[in-house]
């Protein structure tokens, strides 16, 4: 039985990957904080790892126990980071600084594995082809320019510049799902009556279901590929109605009042929330960074090398994903 470690596993994308790790017969091992939730790593198989990356040498006294108990793990799967946080700098702590301390620490014990494979995202590229709308390649040049993105893709370079280390990376765009909190955010919102969007140009949208996600990383170790780096999209594009009008249906339609707001507008209340958030010692779901986000018009992605190297096939596109999620809300009691 191979093992593998999964950091974060107790949040959203990883509680599914140890779910997916669990059914392919790995020894799997969870790695969490102290703090975190076990709510989705209830299975008596998942064998549960306190990892303090914040703290060089705690981790070093972990992994080295681990080491001495149980061997190193043959994969590692990175899922552990933050996307929301009340000073940007946190960003750049969690999500760079503390991958690399946990990757010199491997190297240091001798506990590299056959593949690091490290979840990233698509905002490590940035407002890129605005004009022309054409999908962003593995050739364009990476120009985050959010504090999240940056902090994504400073983990990447490091993980690029080490000779020799098995890394691969995946890209996903808008990812969403069961236990996703803030696409959850808009359902309630329809809920409640009210449609958001944002700008008047056109906007590109795309999206991945988190078990494709999953599908993707468990191909990737499957085909033993190494140093390498994927987008992950479902493979269509969509408006950005879209989304919020399958919500709807997946709600029975609900009465809305439709809102498109400025950009002027939510680029100043983005910055008030994110002003009153720093001051409440809170996170806000809207503030200068999720701004950027949702002002960029193009988030169309190629994903042929992950179809053709991968053997990746989206199994589930925007209708079925969303129909799929809206029950699972219903079922616990979110909506």
């Amino acid at each position: 039985m191979e093992s593998v470690l999964i950091t974060g596993a107790s949040g959203f994308i990883g509680s599914f990957i140890v779910e997916e790790a669990l059914r392919l017969k790995f020894g799997v091992w969870a790695g969490v904080r102290s703090s975190s939730s076990r709510e989705y790593l209830q299975n008596r198989k998942i064998h549960i790892l306190e990892l303090d990356f914040a703290h060089p040498n705690e981790l070093r006294a972990q992994l080295s126990g681990h080491k001495g108990t149980y061997n190193k793990f043959d994969y590692i799967i990175h899922c552990a980071g933050t996307t929301k946080c009340i000073d940007k700098r946190e960003f750049d702590r969690v999500n760079y600084l503390q991958t690399k301390y946990f990757i010199d620490t491997l190297r240091e014990l001798n506990m590299i594995p056959k593949q690091f494979i490290y979840i990233s995202t698509l905002s490590v590229f940035g407002p890129i082809h605005e004009k022309t709308y054409k999908p962003i390649t593995e050739e364009d040049s990476p120009m985050p320019n959010t504090a999240y993105g940056m902090s994504k893709f400073k983990a990447e370079l490091y993980l690029q510049s080490i000779p020799g280390f098995p890394y691969v990376i995946y890209r996903p765009t808008g990812v969403y799902g069961p236990r996703e909190k803030d696409y959850f955010l808009m359902a309630k919102s329809i809920k409640q009556h009210t449609d958001f969007a944002v700008g008047f140009r056109r906007q590109d949208l795309t999206f991945v279901y988190v078990k494709d996600i999953v599908q993707a990383v468990f191909l990737g170790i499957e085909k033993k590929v190494c140093r390498r780096a994927y987008f992950l999209a479902d493979g269509q594009v969509y408006q950005s109605r879209t989304f919020s009008n399958l919500i709807r249906k997946e709600l029975g339609n609900p009465f809305v009042i439709r809102v498109t707001c400025p950009l002027i507008i939510l680029k100043v209340v983005s910055l008030l929330a994110e002003f009153c958030a720093k001051r409440c010692r809170k996170t806000s779901t809207l503030n200068s960074d999720k701004y950027k986000i949702m002002e960029q018009r193009n988030w169309q992605c190629d994903i042929n090398p992950t179809v053709k190297e991968l053997g990746f096939t989206p199994q589930y596109n925007l209708e079925q994903g969303v129909k799929e999620t809206i029950a699972w809300y219903k079922e616990k009691g979110w909506l």
